[in-house]
């Protein structure tokens, strides 16, 4: 709470002291009492809401800004694009958490690529933010499930009593995984999709740039 502020609601309570005891006649001892109750009370909960402030992004580099800029990105979709990175950013981090503490998920992660395939994702939104729309699928659902679905097998994998039916969820759980992951795989190559064509319409004109080239060499023989 302001300065400001916490002085004029001491200066309120005051005054509504002085109404009080003179309607009343509440003796001033008691009155002071219930005016620091208040005042404590008050100041504890500002106290509450300031801790309930949302955790503050990283600092904006000016190389950064710069990038943002030359895009031609609005504040807004800066703001909202650095959250959702932020965001994305930590769930890599505990996936890979997740993924090292079990030799099983550890397996999938080598047969997927899953990390890799992640960190690379992230890369390429980075190097391009107006391309964020084409990354829906992994940044809001298979990336969110698979931080799920890997947090909840090593719950039951940690388990010190084991049952078949704890057996039959864990291998359950640990298929549904491989298959998110493989999603994940499939969403990167999606992504690069366009950069392929247009590598392709390159190499093409590259080759016909040659083959002329090469007529011409030949005709002046």
């Amino acid at each position: 709470m302001r300065k400001g502020k916490f002085i004029q609601i001491i200066a309120y309570l005051i005054l509504a002291g002085f109404i009080l005891r003179f309607i009343t006649g509440i003796h001033v001892p008691v009155v002071a009492v219930v005016f620091l109750l208040l005042i404590v009370l008050l100041f504890t909960g500002s106290k509450k809401k300031s801790g309930k402030k949302e955790e503050q992004l990283p600092t904006l580099t000016k190389s950064k800004e710069e990038h943002y800029e030359t895009l031609g990105m609005t504040n807004q979709e800066i703001v909202f694009f650095r959250d959702t990175m932020n965001t994305t950013k930590k769930k890599i981090i505990q996936l890979q958490e997740n993924m090292n503490a079990s030799t099983k998920l550890r397996a999938i992660d080598l047969r997927n690529d899953t990390l890799r395939v992640s960190k690379a994702l992230f890369k390429e939104l980075v190097k391009d933010p107006k391309k964020l729309h084409l990354a829906n699928h992994f940044l809001y659902t298979h990336l969110p499930n698979l931080v799920d679905l890997t947090g909840k097998y090593l719950e039951i994998d940690n388990h010190e009593i084991k049952t078949k039916q704890t057996y039959e969820k864990l291998e359950e759980s640990a298929q549904i995984i491989d298959q998110v992951s493989k999603l994940i795989k499939k969403d990167y190559e999606q992504f690069v999709a366009e950069d392929l064509e247009d590598l392709d319409v390159e190499i093409s004109l590259a080759k016909n740039s040659l083959n002329r080239d090469n007529e011409r060499t030949d005709n002046q023989k």
